[in-house]
């Protein structure tokens, strides 16, 4: 068993889409219980602290690495109403589903495509209603949530936090094969267009109660199984 370990990120994959040195600060608040080191000029930064720790930190910057590319990939193919996607839903390996330990009590760390992830709350919020002796938060970063299980109490156990996290990862699964999504970007639409679309969407609402719309100032974004995306699509459309 590893009690302590020490790795070299190198940070310079980031320094085109951020100041390393934010960055940095950014991931010291998630990880508290690592301990890094200063940043070298060719973006190095070297980081000490438990396995586990040190393997859920390289997934979260594989993942934001992963959601820039496709960020850029995005911003290369923009048009008016982006066809239906399947949702990228971002899985810990069994191993880096291992739990956490600090000086809170025992942590699971659960990653999820940020749009499954409000669809969950949208559709199965019963999921995240846990008891006093459990705790769910969760942190947002552009594509990605980490939701955060962790004990409360001095009756929990990591039974209960491990429960949790297996409800929450197996609904994530059966939705990732599942759900689609659409967008109504407003990039091209005059002012009284976007607010057409805005109220279609919003008195649709009622009648597609498994279709999850998300307004955002610059698209509107419309999630659900295929067929259901289907009508609702061309009901705004009529």
């Amino acid at each position: 068993v590893f009690s302590s370990v020490t790795c070299v990120l190198n940070m310079s994959v980031f320094k085109d889409q951020f100041v390393l040195e934010d960055l940095i600060q950014e991931l010291k608040k998630k990880s508290r219980a690592l301990r890094f080191g200063p940043l070298q000029s060719n973006g190095h930064i070297s980081v000490q602290g438990s396995f586990p720790a040190i393997q859920l930190l390289r997934d979260f910057l594989l993942l934001k690495a992963k959601s820039l590319s496709e960020k850029d990939k995005r911003e290369e193919n923009k048009f008016h109403r982006r066809p239906g996607r399947r949702l990228q839903q971002h899985r810990l390996t069994t191993q880096t589903s291992n739990s956490v330990h600090d000086a809170g009590g025992e942590r699971q760390v659960v990653v999820l495509d940020t749009d499954i992830y409000h669809y969950m709350k949208f559709l199965f919020p019963r999921i995240f209603l846990v008891n006093d002796d459990v705790v769910i938060s969760d942190v947002a970063d552009g594509d990605i949530t980490m939701v955060y299980i962790e004990r409360a109490g001095s009756r929990s156990d990591a039974g209960q936090v491990f429960r949790v996290k297996k409800k929450i990862e197996n609904q994530s699964l059966e939705l990732h094969d599942a759900l689609r999504k659409e967008r109504i970007c407003y990039e091209e639409l005059t002012t009284s267009e976007k607010r057409k679309y805005t109220w279609a969407c919003e008195s649709l609402k009622p009648h597609f109660p498994h279709v999850l719309v998300i307004p955002y100032d610059t698209h509107i974004d419309i999630i659900g199984k295929p067929a259901e995306i289907f009508e609702f699509m061309k009901e705004v459309s009529n």
